[in-house]
């Protein structure tokens, strides 16, 4: 049975966490002076809207704002600190007795948190959901939290576990990177150039 996060209130159930770290030391070519490291972190909770319908989710979305900085604490520190991330992004997967709808709440929430810890950066946070059974792999844009138009920094993030979402959990993510493409050489805006500070450019 899943029970209420300490400091996340009723309506988060939790059942389980997952912190994980990906470390690219090449893709074939030549070895990079520092490998590229992608950081997910999961959070399995209970739906509380499984198997019906309901009009009013904002207080699911306002209480899951706790998790999401939880969860970006998280990334942060494994990361090495707010100065390590380059890229970011975030995701969910809903058991099959919810809706889409319901992995939706994270636009907000786990959007608002990984900008709070990360000093307001001002790129939107890509994201991707799905409805789908446990152990279902989702793949999550990343880009640039600075300026989304970074194209080195396109990158993705695998994530899942292998018991959830069941079919009445939520599984909540987000992802960080220290860094784009390890043999990026297609052009484009860079990190360097970055000037209009509009979230995009």
């Amino acid at each position: 049975m899943s029970v209420p996060g300490p400091e996340f209130g009723p309506l988060v159930r939790l059942r389980k966490t997952s912190v994980t770290v990906e470390t690219t030391l090449h893709e074939g070519g030549p070895v990079p002076a520092r490998p590229l490291r992608t950081a997910v972190a999961c959070a399995v909770v209970a739906n509380p809207y499984a198997g019906r319908y309901e009009e009013n989710l904002l207080p699911f979305m306002a209480a899951l704002r706790g998790l999401g900085t939880h969860l970006a604490t998280e990334l942060v520190d494994v990361l090495g600190g707010v100065e390590q991330v380059q890229t970011y992004g975030k995701g969910a997967i809903v058991g099959v007795d919810g809706e889409l709808e319901h992995g939706a709440v994270w636009h907000e929430a786990g959007g608002w948190a990984m900008r709070t810890v990360l000093g307001e950066p001002k790129a939107m946070v890509p994201s991707a959901k799905l409805v789908a059974a446990a152990g279902t792999r989702l793949v999550v844009p990343m880009h640039n939290i600075h300026a989304a138009y970074v194209r080195s920094d396109y990158t993705t993030a695998e994530l899942g576990i292998h018991d959830a979402p069941r079919p009445a959990e939520i599984l909540f993510a987000l992802t960080m990177g220290d860094g784009g493409r390890i043999h990026e050489r297609l052009g484009g805006l860079t990190r360097e150039a970055i000037s209009v500070h509009d979230g995009q450019r």
